[in-house]
């Protein structure tokens, strides 16, 4: 999940295309990018906007309403890979869950999405839920709940934390050190992305399909990784190459950035 494309659920010219933008997933969107008078439109129209997303290789997401029922039901029906749940807590996930065995799908993968201070204080836990696959911070949902600016220097402490749970649960972590809101400045997103790879991020979202391939190279193995991993796995031993150290640790990574380059 490198790049994970949000589309508004009931704008059909958005969603006819999306499956050609190069995304490995789009997030059909019940949620914010919906008005209210369209939302019942919005989830009528998921599963003819999942059969469009088929026509691709990614995966179809569905972020529904928080506590909507009829949202995860009409997800589930359509056949949504996974549930992107905003405003995420324990309460909620637990609900969720509820649902989701009643619908059939008790395994359904859920991505969470911590948007207030209280669930971020709890975020180890909702990391550990099973239903949760992946995790990340509402940037802008969040700095509200604080009255705060949505700025990189606000967002970094928040995102870490839930970027640390993530990975203390083994679970992926997507976002950036920053608001995706500003989707204009390309140059930003691009620097963003390389710096939330060097922190371990699996990808992050995406509100526009000019970041995808920004997002796409920033969070997949350079051919300068590549060949690097190659040759510290051609050693063994403690040696030196490159004039550093290559020992267990090293190799271990030079593993993980090849497996990342077959998934």
């Amino acid at each position: 999940m490198r790049s994970l494309l949000y589309v508004p659920a009931d704008q059909d010219r958005f969603i006819a295309k999306a499956h050609l933008r190069g995304a490995d997933g789009v997030i059909l969107d019940l949620e914010d990018a919906v008005p209210e008078d369209r939302k019942a439109v919005a989830r009528a129209n998921l599963g003819t906007a999942i059969a469009s997303l088929r026509q691709g290789n990614g995966l179809a997401a569905v972020r529904i309403n928080p506590g909507d029922v009829e949202d995860v039901r009409a997800a589930v029906a359509a056949g949504a890979d996974l549930i992107v749940l905003p405003k995420a807590d324990g309460v909620a996930l637990d609900t969720l869950a509820g649902v989701l065995a009643a619908a059939g799908v008790p395994d359904q993968p859920v991505l969470a999405t911590i948007e207030g201070p209280a669930a971020l204080l709890e975020v180890a836990a909702i990391a550990r839920h099973p239903n949760v696959s992946a995790l990340n911070l509402g940037s802008e949902d969040f700095s509200l709940a604080m009255g705060a600016v949505p700025d990189p220097d606000v967002l970094r402490q928040p995102k870490l934390m839930v970027h640390y749970a993530a990975k203390a649960a083994g679970k992926l972590s997507l976002g950036l050190l920053r608001s995706i809101a500003d989707y204009a400045d390309l140059d930003a997103i691009k620097a963003a992305a390389a710096e939330a790879r060097r922190h371990g991020f699996d990808g992050s979202t995406c509100v526009h399909p000019s970041a995808v391939p920004f997002l796409n190279a920033a969070f997949a193995p350079s051919p300068e990784e590549l060949r690097w991993a190659r040759a510290v796995l051609a050693t063994s031993g403690t040696v030196g190459l490159d004039g550093k150290m290559i020992d267990k640790p090293l190799r271990e990574r030079a593993k993980a950035i090849l497996r990342s380059a077959s998934e």
